[in-house]
């Protein structure tokens, strides 16, 4: 018998499959995104700038992949891999995957990256693989990694740069221009890169995952001023723009045809310090650059106060943060300058830092030079785009630190390792700190037990923290805007913009 309830339920239901219809991902249509940041390199084994990923998602997949929202391994292109001893990890390699160029993706191209990635005189990610000795094949579509000590955090690490594979054919015929013209296996080619203005994407057809990708290409347009980024996206000139700051979200709330999008972050702005060489050589001129800065005035000045102050390489929602060093260096103008006396300088000391040019970067050095003033610290800053001034900090070792950021890294011992074992990348002096860093760095990987591997990571914060081997400032939100068409973006933990998934309305 039919009644009125029957007929509205059925109503119900035909608008509520319409509009499930209607919200279907659809394929098709081009993405344009405002990116703040030119690419310094499109290899991920010779690239030095942590805001490259972004350019490098849609190009190349890796080994393994991570929860969004966790950074749980997850398969990538391996669609498994075992510890089969404390030293030994094996890989099964997804079948069927090619390169842009047509080639396979097989046990033999995993060997190539991996070993490229480790030994290449190039690679700025020689350490992400330091505890890996040898790459075998040992089937046509297995690897097998046999490792120095236990690396617990292997797998987390090859969801990184360390794994994303590149076209052995290409990266042989082409060399160092393999940099500007990537080949990957990831669910879209390379089309152009036109320094500092826009990076262009095309649809990979041959892409190994079923239906993917939704869109038919991506336009990266490197627009270095956030606000003209955001000013682009109101204008419909673009779809997307992240990296923005808190400030900005006002301006988000009142334009009626953007969404706000927001979700924490591992991004820690902060200053990474030469620690090989005079004057930070001293831990007391550490201790005293830390103790100069007012962290709470510093995130209210810059960020509007939204964000969480840093006290160590993570905040304070990661699993590994060890709450009994927060605060570790109170602010203390009178205590820097005591700590610079007993290192021999009664009288203040001279520092360069290196900085960047956008407005958001020089806001961050007003602030500082302030602060750093009233302690007797003397700034001088030099600025420039984002890849010359980690190059000149990084490889060619100018200045006494970088006021940048840290983009974060799925793993923590990696982020730790990467930034201060010895002849790491972002270790500028490429020295090592002490054989008890050393020691903590190695163990906080020996372990898969994730209490085993807390207690590890207690002695290398202490140890950093203690040392004041770098000076971390805040933890950003990440916070981006986009149209109304476009649908599926998921941010991430790392806060790294990645568009799998993504498709327009429209």
């Amino acid at each position: 018998m039919t009644t009125r309830r029957n007929v509205l339920a059925g109503v119900l239901a035909l608008a509520s499959a319409r509009q499930a219809w209607a919200q279907a991902p659809k394929k098709g249509g081009v993405l344009k995104v405002s990116a703040p940041t030119n690419p310094s390199s499109l290899d991920p084994a010779t690239g030095g700038s942590g805001q490259d990923h972004a350019f490098l998602y849609p190009i190349y997949d890796t080994l393994v992949a991570f929860d969004y929202t966790t950074l749980k391994a997850v398969p990538g292109l391996a669609e498994s891999w075992k510890f089969t001893d404390p030293k030994t990890l094996v890989m099964t390699i997804r079948a069927g995957v090619l390169f842009h160029d047509g080639t396979a993706l097989d046990a033999e191209a995993v060997k190539f990256n991996l070993d490229r990635n480790k030994t290449d005189q190039r690679s700025s990610i020689k350490a992400d693989l330091g505890t890996v000795e040898s790459v075998e094949v040992s089937g046509p579509m297995q690897v097998t990694l046999k490792l120095g000590q236990p690396d617990s955090a292997l797998p987390l690490i090859l969801s990184d740069r360390a794994g994303m594979m590149c076209s052995p054919k290409a990266v042989k015929e082409l060399g160092k221009d393999h940099d500007r013209k990537p080949v990957g296996a990831g669910p879209w080619k390379l089309v152009s890169w036109n320094d500092n203005e826009k990076v262009v994407y095309t649809r990979n057809d041959k892409y190994w995952q079923a239906g993917q990708p939704l869109l038919d290409g991506i336009e990266m347009n490197v627009i270095a001023e956030t606000n003209t980024g955001l000013r682009s996206v109101v204008a419909g000139q673009n779809d997307f723009v992240y990296f923005l700051s808190p400030q900005q979200k006002t301006v988000i709330d009142r334009a009626k045809s953007l969404t706000a999008v927001t979700g924490p972050t591992l991004y820690c702005v902060q200053i990474f310090l030469n620690y090989g060489r005079p004057p930070l050589d001293n831990p007391k001129v550490r201790l005293a650059i830390n103790h100069a800065i007012d962290r709470t005035a510093f995130s209210k000045a810059t960020m509007a106060g939204l964000a969480e102050p840093a006290w160590m390489a993570l905040p304070s929602a990661h699993w590994a943060y060890d709450p009994a060093l927060a605060n570790g260096w109170p602010h203390d103008p009178d205590r820097a300058k005591k700590l610079l006396a007993e290192a021999g300088h009664p009288n203040g000391i001279d520092i360069t830092l290196l900085g960047y040019s956008d407005q958001r970067s020089q806001q961050r050095q007003e602030v500082l030079i302030e602060q750093f003033s009233k302690a007797g610290i003397r700034c001088k800053w030099q600025t420039g785009s984002i890849p010359e001034m980690s190059a000149a900090f990084f490889a060619d070792k100018k200045g006494e630190g970088l006021l940048a950021a840290w983009t974060g890294r799925p793993d923590p011992s990696l982020t730790y390792s990467l930034m201060f074992a010895e002849g790491a990348y972002y270790n500028a002096g490429r020295k090592e700190h002490s054989s008890a860093l050393t020691a903590a760095l190695l163990e906080s990987r020996a372990s898969e037990d994730l209490e085993a591997r807390k207690k590890a990571f207690k002695t290398v914060q202490k140890i950093v923290v203690e040392q004041a081997l770098v000076v971390p400032l805040l933890f950003q939100l990440e916070l981006d805007a986009v149209v109304g068409k476009v649908k599926g973006y998921r941010p991430n933990l790392l806060g790294k913009p990645r568009f799998d998934g993504v498709w327009l309305d429209s």
